[in-house]
């Protein structure tokens, strides 16, 4: 069928992709133009819309439009690539290695030529990369299962190809081998290994991984199992990752953690550029233990225990989803929880848990939840996919090959559960709903309400064997009452533990009373709410107006701080109404976090109080503690922000705030800021968005601000996008120039890290023309980030022009850190044009300042600038002592992005003192940080210092691969100075390999982008 223009083609890309999903339009704009929009893109869009539903209805294809946006309602093994994906994930999973290299071939078979050939954009070269990614792994699992069966003679020629391609790639290498050493050819097997060992020695300065020395040790000894299997073993064996006596020598193969080969263990191929390796596994896989703490008290259930641990702690072919059903209050979380805990050895990468909240007023969301999923599995930054899709991929990745238990709590619908369930096959799931959840495969355990002796049981760990001895009777009308809900048994049971001296005969009777009050209401889960209705009673007024206003928070958890701004009081009084309320288990401990204890309210105990407060509260005292609440939000994130003082905005948002703790609490709340917020981050937001929702703007944009700098050190681009960007659509909508101005001052900030640099200089823009008439403080930090864009792109004359202005305005405006940003930046031009002494000259004056005002991350950016400075000078001793002690400081603020910035530079000016292992040593554990926060102009950093330690080890072919690899990343974000750099080093690369033609046309465009720049 005719499919018209490109970018027409592109849109029917990306619904294809995304097929049976929405996609916004604002999505499509962004994937098919990137940001270079036209004006009338939109009406653009539709009409390609329009055009391709035309096209494809005849053929049974429907292009709907949802509320989400557009999507293909399509089948989607018709889709090569879904087909593809299906197939491949079939293969991983079957036991059997023929059945598994027939649906290997398949899939493979489907692939004909380049993914979107013919189409242009920043998406299509990010998702084209992707479905490289995905094709080499499943070429490498194919080879897995080829040598498994004996088909070793048949891959030898491809993995031939495939070493010389990926000379480091240790799970290439250790398939090679095997092959050679099955062919006969053992000695060629073991001359392969050295000259592996030899490349990494000398590269990366690391030896081979664990997986590949044993190889090695096992071919040395001649070890059997690296035999032939026989025709019976390769049919019946297990799956890949399965050590078994009858594939060891398979399993001993490395394997990778993510799909591009070896990713885990180093950054081994230096020219890769995938989304997937610079997202990937970190050198040290972080391993997440997300589950809540244990149940304190777990009575009874032992028979579901046994048979989930049988479940979910045995080898299977594949994923288990393991389903916990049964009513609100019956035990559902708990029994997960205690699940989770002592399977916890069967699943040591780790552990991941998130409570839904599906039957609340706010479910969370799975593309957020894959955001915080993928966080704990160690992806930062820019690394993280901004679209569901690519969250889903990456998830599914990561999970592929580790042992991870994931815990879903509180799912009501199972189309939002699929996206976020492993595919790994030695990974496991627990789902807990109250509904059977029909459409969702997996085993189904349902939990029944305790029986009378259960039910005794616990009650009696409550509150003592003697009281229910003493009072047998009352204690079974207790538990009956109850129904055999353990919720509701122990709330009845904190309540008589905290008042010993009641007899239980008298709850016993007050707890019947209410429960014949709420069936005559007809009340849902009358068991629990009769309990939770009678403890409320018997509160003293303030607990209860405490319980009230908690159910109004956002988010699943929080700390004293919240409470106290809700009850407007000091911490001292609010913990001890946190106190009382944890006494008689209306609220429950959910985790000690580093700044403190951390407590939520079970989604039954929030409704009860939501009701509560909805009659009890009139709706100006719910908006005034929820007013506090974003006062003293946003009062702790801009102290917590100037403390760190990080940003060089320079304009506090505490004006905004109509409510604040005192300094005395201030001060301890915020003894240790970065921890603080970590753990406050997902209240933090909520709390902003709480606030759009109730249009509460200019507060609310000021705390989005606030943000800024903790959302920077701790690489949360993906909250800081979205967040901000709502914030400022909402201060557009409003008026509010202010808000206006420095939400897009910040957006730029981040867009300039994300090296989306022609977006980073609309938002600097669009900042200026909001802050006109303003004071100088406004349009400062913007000026000082819209001239680091034009460095960046080597537009010397109009970054100079709005450098120096920058710095008037900071020094007008006393912002310190905004002048020394702006004085630096000039400093660098001064360099990047072979000035050095008048580089230095600023860059001292930067030091100094900075360590007048205590603006650490000024010094660490002088103390690098200055090391630059030596670098260009030869003066290697000094500038590794600047970029030692430049990394020491960006260490100590735990900003791991730029202390990169300083090791990239350490590396390589060790490689240039001689020390050629340690530098290239370092050099690739900073590749891997750049690559791990999707930093792009880090890695192309990286890569030219590490091409550049190959011309000074005679290795000419290596430092080309590098040389080419920067120069791609460069020719993609833009940076015209760099890529001349970068022009220079593949010169010499070439020249050193003879290949003289080559190097004369490399240093001719180099002289040419040069001359391009404006200087």
């Amino acid at each position: 069928m005719p499919l018209g223009h490109p970018r027409q083609q592109c849109v029917l890309a990306v619904l294809l992709i995304d097929a049976n999903r929405p996609v916004s339009a604002d999505q499509l704009l962004h994937r098919v133009w990137d940001d270079r929009a036209p004006l009338r893109a939109r009406d653009t869009l539709y009409t390609y819309v329009s055009r391709l539903r035309r096209e494809l209805e005849p053929h049974g294809i429907r292009l709907a439009r949802r509320s989400g946006g557009y999507a293909l309602d399509i089948d989607e093994t018709t889709v090569d690539l879904h087909r593809f994906r299906h197939l491949i994930a079939r293969a991983r999973k079957v036991p059997d290695d023929r059945s598994a290299l027939s649906l290997f071939e398949e899939g493979l078979g489907l692939w004909q030529g380049e993914p979107l050939a013919g189409l242009d954009s920043l998406w299509v070269d990010t998702v084209r990369e992707q479905l490289r990614t995905e094709r080499w792994a499943a070429e490498l699992d194919r080879t897995d299962a080829m040598l498994r069966t004996g088909r070793h003679s048949e891959c030898l020629a491809d993995l031939s190809a495939r070493a010389v391609a990926h000379p480091l790639d240790e799970r290439v290498a250790g398939q090679f081998m095997l092959a050679l050493h099955r062919e006969g050819r053992p000695a060629d097997a073991l001359a392969h290994y050295q000259r592996v060992r030899g490349q990494l020695a000398e590269e990366l300065g690391v030896d081979p991984g664990q997986a590949l020395r044993q190889l090695h040790q096992q071919m040395l000894t001649s070890d059997p199992v690296l035999d032939v299997p026989s025709r019976l073993s390769a049919t019946a064996s297990a799956p890949a990752r399965v050590p078994s006596p009858q594939r060891a020598a398979s399993a001993a193969i490395p394997q990778a953690a993510s799909p591009q080969a070896a990713a885990s263990d180093r950054p081994d191929d230096a020219t890769r550029s995938g989304h997937e390796d610079r997202a990937g596994a970190n050198a040290q896989q972080p391993r997440p233990r997300l589950l809540p703490p244990a149940p304190s008290l777990f009575v009874g259930r032992e028979d579901e225990l046994a048979e989930a641990c049988r479940l979910l702690g045995q080898e299977t072919a594949g994923p288990v989803t393991l389903l916990v059903t049964g009513s609100a209050g019956v035990g559902k979380t708990a029994f997960a929880v205690r699940t989770g805990h002592v399977l916890a050895s069967r699943f040591p990468d780790g552990q991941l848990y998130v409570d839904l909240r599906g039957f609340g007023d706010e479910p969370a969301e799975p593309f957020t939840v894959l955001g915080a999923f993928l966080r704990a599995l160690g992806v930062h930054g820019g690394a993280m996919p901004p679209d569901a899709t690519g969250r889903i991929n990456l998830y599914r990745t990561l999970l592929a090959q580790r042992r991870t238990l994931v815990v879903l709590d509180n799912a009501a619908d199972a189309t939002l559960v699929d996206d976020l369930l492993p595919s790994g096959e030695h990974c496991a799931a627990i789902v807990t709903s109250r509904t059977t959840l029909a459409s969702l495969g997996g085993v189904r355990l349902p939990l029944r309400v305790l029986d009378s002796a259960t039910g005794l049981a616990l009650l009696r760990e409550m509150v003592g064997a003697d009281r229910t001895v003493a009072e047998s009777e009352s204690a079974r009308s207790i538990v009956e009452t109850c129904g055999g809900l353990p919720l509701a048994v122990w709330v009845t049971g904190a309540r008589l533990a905290a008042r010993p001296h009641w007899p239980l005969a008298r709850v016993a009777r007050a707890l019947a009373d209410e429960q014949r009050k709420l069936d005559e209401l007809a009340v849902g889960h009358i068991a629990v709410r009769a309990s939770l209705e009678l403890t409320y009673r018997g509160m003293a007024p303030v607990i209860r107006h405490a319980l009230r206003l908690l159910s109004l928070l956002p988010g699943p958890d929080f700390a004293v701080w919240a409470l106290a701004a809700l009850l407007d009081m000091d911490l001292g009084r609010a913990e001890a109404v946190l106190d009382e309320l944890v006494d008689v288990h209306v609220v429950e401990v959910a985790a000690a976090g580093a700044t403190g204890v951390r407590y939520r309210l079970h989604d039954l105990v929030r409704l009860v109080g939501r009701e509560r407060a909805e009659r009890e509260v009139p709706p100006q005292g719910r908006s005034a503690a929820l007013t506090r609440l974003l006062g003293a939000s946003l009062h702790l994130a801009d102290q917590a922000a100037d403390t760190l003082s990080v940003d060089f905005q320079g304009i506090s948002q505490a004006g905004l705030a109509s409510w604040r703790p005192s300094p005395a609490d201030t001060t301890q709340i915020l003894a240790d800021p970065l921890a603080w917020f970590n753990d406050e981050r997902q209240l933090l937001v909520d709390v902003v968005d709480q606030a759009l929702d109730r249009t509460e703007i200019e507060p609310a944009a000021g705390l989005a601000t606030a943000l800024t700098t903790l959302f920077q050190i701790g690489s949360h681009f993906d909250d800081w996008e979205r967040l901000q960007n709502r914030a400022l659509k909402a201060a557009l909508s409003c008026g509010s120039r202010r808000s206006a101005t420095q939400l897009h001052r910040c957006l730029g900030e981040l867009t300039t890290i994300l090296d989306r640099y022609p977006e980073a200089l609309d938002h600097f823009e669009q900042a200026l023309r909001f802050a006109d008439g303003e004071g100088p403080a406004y349009r400062a930090s913007a000026t000082a980030g819209l001239a680091y864009v034009h460095r960046l792109l080597g537009q010397y004359s109009s970054a100079v022009h709005h450098f120096e202005r920058a710095a008037e305005l900071a020094l007008t405006a006393e912002n310190v850190n905004c002048l020394v940003y702006a004085t630096n930046g000039i400093g660098v031009i001064h360099l990047e044009q072979g000035r050095a002494e008048a580089a230095m000259e600023r860059f001292t004056q930067c030091l100094s300042a900075s360590r007048e005002a205590g603006y650490r991350p000024g010094e660490a950016q002088a103390l690098r600038c200055l090391g630059q400075s030596h670098r260009a000078r030869g003066a290697y001793p000094a500038a590794a002592e600047c970029f030692r002690q430049a990394a020491s400081i960006s260490e100590s603020l735990g900003d791991r992005l730029t202390t990169a910035h300083a090791t990239c530079w350490l590396g390589d000016v060790l490689v240039r003192q001689g020390a050629h292992a340690e530098g290239r040593r370092i050099l690739a554990g900073t590749l891997w940080t750049y690559r791990e926060f999707g930093n792009l102009w880090g890695e192309a950093a990286t890569l030219y210092a590490l091409a550049e330690a190959q011309l000074a080890a005679d290795r000419p072919g290596p430092a080309r691969r590098r040389a080419e690899a920067a120069i791609r990343l460069w020719r993609q974000i833009g940076s015209r100075t760099w890529l001349a750099v970068g022009l220079d080093t593949l010169a010499k690369a070439q020249t050193m390999a003879g290949d003289l033609a080559a190097a004369a046309r490399t240093q001719e465009e180099a002289s040419s982008v040069r001359a391009a720049s404006d200087t």
